[in-house]
């Protein structure tokens, strides 16, 4: 019996409807939201939010398909920007756009993504607020001789040795949710070292943790519902609770995938090799107890005392344990957490810990909302200094974290700035004097080497 005309007209829309189903899924799980729809807007897709790297702000473009996003783009230019991070123009894309994980993305996964943004997703007429690194990472061809060199074009290929549970965690976390890309040290050219997977790195003012299967440095003292949890939620009780970039992640993308998705993610991490980070000897959610001093501190100055916070102790009282408790032990629900038996106490990285001082957390989930203050302008609450920071960062280390790691003001500074900066960034103010001293020199040899052989000619 033919099928009418009818029948397989709604035929071709069920599957498109399915495609496009499946490439926002791709979407979420690459989180596209987090990066290509600024703050507050209510345009998503639509570009303008200033990616904060080492070289400076690199804004995000318009992706939807209007003539100012990607609405031109054949399928194929679209495939080609996704895994390689090269323009229909034949400009390069920096790699704040993941290409170097998003190579593994399937021919199928593109195809769905592709139609999923250009039948689905509004367009939106914005210009793209243009990138201007300084010289010489303004130099766009330059990315191609770093792709040579560092870059990878190698599709997904399945272990046929491990379960199919294993390989999608797999695929997820170097692929689509890209994971690797934060959470793996880098060398002085801003690569990933790929002898290091997911060991842990700096980001900016914030540490990515080591996620490898390790019991003391990675997650193999996590169990997997602990994962699944944190990644879901954004929070592990009695391990650890998203803040900064990860929080970002949970909240666009991962809280969105399915159980089985993030099953499959901690399936893969728990089986990745081990890395152990220098100087750890103890799980960082192993560290701390209960402890209070309140009541040495209370009446320690007159009513009308006038800076009277002035050691870790009364500036964790006074701005601290309101939300955390006096013990440092969080609220009831956790909202607030323990500040013992917590992975940003017990880091020998204090980073996460000094950056939440800063600049706060705020985390939006479907069963949840935090928000912790950033005491720092702007804000509501008070503006700590760098030395106060350090010292009620020192304070919450030495009795309820890690009592090893120490934090300077001039930690502090750094972090207030958005980091230390990596070798590359930090020798950018001398490359312009360094050329310029090396083309002199090129010119000198030039002319020496000129006079030398005018000398020999006249002698010969």
């Amino acid at each position: 019996m033919a099928t009418s005309p009818l029948a397989y007209a709604q035929t071709e829309a069920d599957a498109g409807a399915a495609l496009i189903a499946q490439g926002e899924k791709v979407a979420i799980a690459s989180d596209c939201q987090a990066c290509h729809t600024a703050p507050g807007s209510k345009t998503a897709f639509s570009g303008g939010y200033a990616i904060a790297s080492p070289m400076g702000a690199i804004y995000a473009t318009n992706i939807t398909p209007s003539a100012q996003g990607i609405g031109g783009y054949s399928e194929a230019q679209f495939a080609r920007a996704i895994r390689e991070g090269i323009r229909p123009d034949g400009a390069h894309l920096y790699p704040a756009m993941p290409y170097t994980s998003y190579h593994l993305m399937t021919d199928d996964d593109v195809h769905a993504l592709y139609a999923y943004f250009m039948h689905s997703v509004k367009p939106v007429d914005k210009a793209n607020t243009p990138t201007k690194l300084p010289f010489p990472f303004n130099l766009r061809f330059s990315m191609g001789m770093w792709n040579a060199i560092f870059g990878s074009t190698d599709s997904f290929k399945v272990d046929e040795s491990k379960s199919a549970e294993w390989n999608r965690g797999n695929y997820l976390v170097n692929g689509l949710a890209h994971c690797d890309t934060c959470h793996t040290p880098r060398n002085v050219m801003m690569a990933e070292k790929h002898d290091q997977p997911l060991a842990g790195a700096p980001l900016g003012s914030w540490y990515a943790p080591n996620i490898t299967s390790d019991p003391i440095s990675g997650i193999g003292g996590w169990r997997d519902d602990e994962l699944v949890s944190y990644l879901k939620t954004g929070r592990a009780v009695g391990k650890n609770q998203a803040a900064g970039g990860m929080a970002e992640a949970v909240e666009h993308s991962l809280q969105y995938l399915p159980d089985s998705d993030l099953k499959a993610i901690a399936v893969y991490l728990k089986q990745t090799t081990p890395i152990r980070t220098a100087g750890e000897t103890a799980a960082a959610y192993s560290f701390g107890k209960p402890a209070s001093v309140e009541t040495a501190i209370r009446g320690d100055a007159p009513n009308n005392a006038y800076n009277a916070l002035d050691s870790g102790a009364k500036l964790f009282s006074g701005n601290c344990a309101s939300c955390h408790q006096p013990d440092g032990s969080g609220s009831p629900n956790q909202a607030y957490p323990s500040l013992f038996h917590n992975t940003a106490t017990g880091m020998i990285h204090p980073d996460n810990l000094v950056s939440a001082i800063l600049f706060g957390v705020r985390r939006t989930t479907q069963d949840h909302d935090v928000l912790m203050p950033a005491f720092t302008s702007p804000t509501y609450v008070d503006q700590l200094t760098d030395q106060q920071i350090a010292d009620i960062s020192n304070y919450v280390l030495h009795n309820y974290g890690n009592p090893q790691v120490t934090v300077e003001a001039g930690d502090v500074a750094w972090m207030r700035k958005g980091g230390r900066l990596p070798f590359l960034a930090a020798a950018q103010p001398y490359m312009v004097p360094g050329i310029a001293v090396g083309i002199v020199v090129v010119i000198l040899l030039l002319i020496a080497l000129r006079l030398r052989r005018s000398r020999q000619k006249h002698k010969s």
